[in-house]
């Protein structure tokens, strides 16, 4: 059985023909689903022959809310959902004045180990399919009642370690005859992982890439980012030239202030040094503590201070808004919660 959105337009429409069928029809089936209609049996321009044979031969495979948790400090909204095979995934909506965004996920779990991050805790389960991750913001955007137009795929797992299923999903969320977002409204964030953003870079694709950088130098970086093992910073930011220079895409590098770790003045000055010509933005990230590790966030005149030091030496440069503090709202964290209590 097939999900039928993993399926491009074009790729259904082939089907069709292939089995008898109008290519036009294609197009009516994705109607109802984005009209929230996640049953053939209801698609009522449908002949009940044709609904047979999608039944016959695929799912629409909409994921279960399972538990939604809403902030009472903003409008953030946490959402749990089980897939198919029962695993569970999570995905968060932040309200803006610009519009609505949801962070998603790409994996369940995540093998990349980055010390402050809860979900990779467990490790990779499995990855989702393109259809499973554009899900996501079709279960969303319905429980929410109001159009998502910003996407970020800052969620459970790493983008670039799914690399097939993401770039497809990308394909899919733009396409006109269904969510389409624009790819100038999508994010996607990875730990540097050099040959995917090279081969991103080759797509020459209009979405924002975000590093998550978190040290200006490999020995601090391997503390809490095994990743660093395999790629230095040095291979990462040649890969962030040929990203800029293929697509004409500035990027965004994260960066996690944890206290004692790399929060200090020294640290603020030397990544100052490293990104000065990389014509980028920093979004410093005071880090989220979870139970499962000892690492704590800086205090509020830390976090002021490396900002300070870096708009100074002349990078551009913001502190995260956080939202959803009060549900646990950082990737992972719900998931992991939710699995101890059924425990």
């Amino acid at each position: 059985m097939y999900n039928v959105l993993d399926f491009t337009l074009e790729e259904l429409q082939s089907w069709m023909k292939e089995n008898g069928e109008s290519a036009f029809r294609a197009k009516q089936v994705f109607s109802w689903i984005y009209k929230n209609i996640w049953n053939f049996d209801d698609m009522k321009n449908i002949p009940v022959s044709l609904k047979e044979k999608l039944k016959e031969n695929f799912i629409i495979d909409i994921p279960k809310i399972v538990e939604v948790y809403e902030s009472s400090v903003d409008d953030t909204k946490k959402i749990l959902l089980s897939m198919k095979d029962n695993n569970l995934i999570e995905c968060v909506l932040m309200k803006y004045k610009h519009g609505n965004s949801i962070c998603i996920s790409t994996q369940v779990g995540c093998r990349m180990g980055c010390k402050f991050c809860a979900s990779t805790i467990g490790g990779r389960i499995r990855d989702l399919g393109a259809g499973e991750i554009l899900a996501e913001i079709i279960v969303a955007q319905k429980y929410l009642g109001e159009r998502i137009s910003n996407v970020v795929l800052m969620g459970s797992g790493e983008p670039l370690d799914n690399f097939d299923n993401v770039v497809k999903f990308l394909k899919l969320v733009n396409a006109e005859y269904g969510l389409n977002i624009g790819q100038r409204h999508i994010t996607l964030s990875t730990c540097g992982i050099v040959p995917k953003i090279i081969e991103l870079a080759d797509l020459d694709l209009s979405i924002t890439l975000a590093i998550s950088l978190h040290a200006f130098s490999d020995e601090k970086r391997k503390v809490i980012m095994p990743i660093a093992n395999k790629y230095t910073i040095a291979e990462i930011l040649d890969a962030c030239r040929y990203y800029m220079n293929k697509t004409g895409r500035r990027i965004t590098y994260e960066y996690s202030l944890v206290s004692g770790v790399n929060d200090s003045k020294e640290d603020a000055k030397s990544l100052s040094k490293l990104l000065k010509d990389m014509n980028g933005h920093v979004n410093l990230i005071p880090v989220n503590e979870i139970k499962e590790n000892t690492l704590k966030r800086p205090s509020k005149k830390t976090i002021e201070d490396f900002e300070e030091i870096l708009k100074a030496h002349g990078i551009e440069v913001t502190v995260r808004r956080e939202m959803g503090t009060d549900i646990n709202a950082a990737c992972g964290q719900l998931r992991r919660s939710y699995l101890e209590t059924q425990k």
